[in-house]
């Protein structure tokens, strides 16, 4: 799997961070935040590339995974469109700092990662064997128009198959299923917080599928 990003290197205080993005955005892509869910419609083209960034941020400890949204794919009505970063919980960075550090980005370099793709999740509904005491979970915030997804290493390696599973499994997936009439999975954010509902969506179209 080749991902072809942007790196960036910013200072905010006094502290220097990089954040990598995709050189080209997804065409047919949307984070919505519609106060009860977090949802993400995405086509095979963009689940594909959110699996290679969940893979990424897994084996990138330092940085900050950005995925600008806000103006890609069609506008929902009455639901406030979000960016994403996925970030290392070891790398202690304030969402509240994200906003003038983002100004400071500038247009960064060039740079091609072959990636291994991660394995399609098999599991239903995205679930996996857990403990009680289990406190490996996403943290989340909204801050600058952006949701921060706050994780360890095998918390982000585990969900890049979700995406990739999407992407391979949605576009064949009937409307008529009994169950949702559309194929989405979800990244559990446990208790705390709104799990992110996945769900695929035709390239002509990224708004929610009737179902």
């Amino acid at each position: 799997m080749k991902l072809r990003l942007t790196v960036h290197e910013a200072r905010s205080g006094r502290e220097s961070f990089r954040v990598v993005r995709p050189a080209r955005p997804p065409a047919h892509a949307e984070l919505l935040d519609d106060s009860w869910y977090l949802n993400a419609y995405l086509d095979r083209e963009a689940a594909l590339l959110m699996a290679g960034l969940w893979t990424l941020a897994a084996s990138s400890p330092r940085t900050l995974v950005h995925l600008p949204l806000r103006t890609a794919g069609g506008r929902t009505p009455g639901d406030r469109a979000l960016d994403l970063v996925l970030l290392h919980h070891s790398l202690r960075f304030p969402p509240a700092h994200w906003k003038r550090l983002r100004a400071r980005l500038g247009p960064g370099r060039p740079r091609t990662v072959d990636l291994r793709p991660p394995e399609p999740r098999e599991d239903p509904d995205g679930a996996y064997p857990r403990h009680a005491d289990d406190r490996d979970r996403f943290h989340q915030h909204i801050h600058a128009e952006t949701l921060f997804l706050t994780g360890s290493a095998p918390l982000f390696r585990r969900n890049a198959g979700l995406f990739r599973d999407v992407a391979l499994r949605g576009p064949a997936h009937p409307r008529t299923a009994a169950r949702h009439g559309h194929y989405c999975r979800e990244v559990d954010c446990g208790v705390r917080f709104r799990g992110l509902h996945v769900q695929y969506a035709d390239p002509d179209g990224v708004s929610p599928a009737a179902g």
